[in-house]
């Protein structure tokens, strides 16, 4: 695999990730660009490891994986986007108290892992063909990586814009990401 499409591939993998961090950024307090790093590190390490576990576990466990993979991540996205709307709605305005440590970084891990079930497949897939994985894994964390910083600062700027409203938006971003990978896995795969 030559290196434009390695970077096409880390793009691509990078987008539901990018999306979540537009929906997290909205729904923090005043995230820095330290925080939006550190963020972002947690995304890129998830989807980094991700193809690794994928190309591990090569063919016998994309069949299993291919069966549950989109549900696993519907659940997981619309879980998390049901408790961002919820929260928006039912946190009073005069809170600012930011998220606590254990809760954000498990938020955070939990909608790293849910965006990046997909790498696994597709870790799967390069098994498959003649590609340097741990080169591939490296790209798709770095896209990964670079997109989430950016979207958890683009969330802050619709957060600061437009409040609640941007936390309820980026809880359906969220849903309908996941709403998303499921059509594409199961209606899409049938038209």
């Amino acid at each position: 695999m030559n290196p434009p499409a390695l970077i096409m591939l880390g793009m691509a993998m990078s987008t539901d990730a990018f999306a979540a961090a537009i929906a997290k950024g909205a729904g923090l307090n005043r995230p820095g660009i330290i925080q939006a790093l550190k963020i972002g590190a947690i995304f890129g390490v998830v989807e980094a490891i991700t193809p690794l576990l994928g190309w591990l576990l090569g063919s016998l466990a994309a069949e299993q994986i291919d069966h549950y993979d989109h549900w696993l991540a519907f659940v997981l996205l619309g879980g998390l986007g049901i408790h961002a709307i919820w929260g928006a709605l039912t946190q009073a305005p005069s809170t600012t108290e930011p998220e606590p440590k254990e809760r954000s970084l498990w938020s955070t891990a939990l909608t790293g892992l849910a965006t990046s079930i997909d790498a696994m497949a597709v870790g799967v897939g390069l098994a498959f063909v003649d590609v340097n994985i741990m080169m591939a894994a490296l790209v798709i964390g770095l896209c990964t990586f670079a997109m989430v910083t950016i979207g958890i600062m683009a969330g802050k700027a619709l957060g600061t814009v437009f409040g609640k409203r941007a936390e309820i938006a980026g809880g359906l971003v969220l849903i309908a990401v996941g709403t998303v990978i499921l059509y594409e896995h199961t209606l899409g795969a049938a038209a």
